[in-house]
């Protein structure tokens, strides 16, 4: 499996590019464009490289890893995947961006194909397997890649720190059994791809992450 990583919106959000080189399938994760040149990027990088977006999917529904949701779905003809308890928050995204102050017209977005605990999504030859992490939102999930060796993991832990709590049905200790149970339980040589800044492993987590 091939990933790129593209740093979105005023959030730097992370939108990764998943996609099978033999097969040329592709799916998006956290697709965070507000602008035409954000949308560009993606559309240059899935032309330049002959894919075929097949998979549109949200680890989570807080509004800057959902912004392009609508753009995808359009330009793309896909449906939303994503977990069923955050569909409050799909639902609602102008009144996230509201609470953030932002000024940008959005209309809510829609999960239409629910994604749960131990459910596995096909990218050409490889498979993606779904873990619930909620905590950070309730409907939190990590996207578990065993063939190459990674885990997209949103905004459930990052290189160095968790996710925050403060927002609306955020639970602190509900995200902490998740990581310790869910995450910390894969190989540690797991590569960690998060939903802000820069990789890591599980094995350093394991070793310097001063929340777990």
């Amino acid at each position: 499996m091939k990933i790129s990583r593209f740093i979105f919106n005023m959030f730097g959000v992370n939108t990764y590019i998943l996609w099978d080189p033999a097969t040329h399938e592709a799916a998006i994760i956290d697709p965070g464009m507000t602008d035409s040149r954000e949308t560009e990027a993606i559309d240059n990088f899935i032309k330049s490289n002959g894919l075929k977006l097949t998979q549109l999917i949200n680890t989570h529904s807080h509004l800057d890893h959902i912004f392009g949701n609508a753009y995808v779905k359009s330009r793309y003809h896909l449906d939303v995947k994503a977990h069923p308890d955050d569909g409050f928050l799909a639902n609602t995204l102008p009144d996230q961006a509201t609470r953030f102050g932002l000024r940008i017209p959005l209309s809510p977005s829609k999960i239409d194909i629910e994604l749960h605990d131990g459910d596995t999504i096909s990218i050409g030859d490889e498979t993606i397997n779904v873990i619930s992490v909620p905590g950070h939102s309730p409907g939190s999930i990590a996207l578990y890649c065993p063939g190459s060796g990674f885990v997209i993991t949103g905004d459930a832990l990052f290189a160095g720190s968790i996710g925050r709590t403060d927002l609306p049905k955020g639970n602190h200790a509900t995200l902490i059994h998740s990581i310790r149970e869910k995450l910390l339980s894969l190989p540690d040589s797991t590569v960690v791809l998060p939903g802000h800044g820069g990789e890591t492993t599980i094995g350093q987590e394991k070793q310097i992450n001063p929340y777990l």
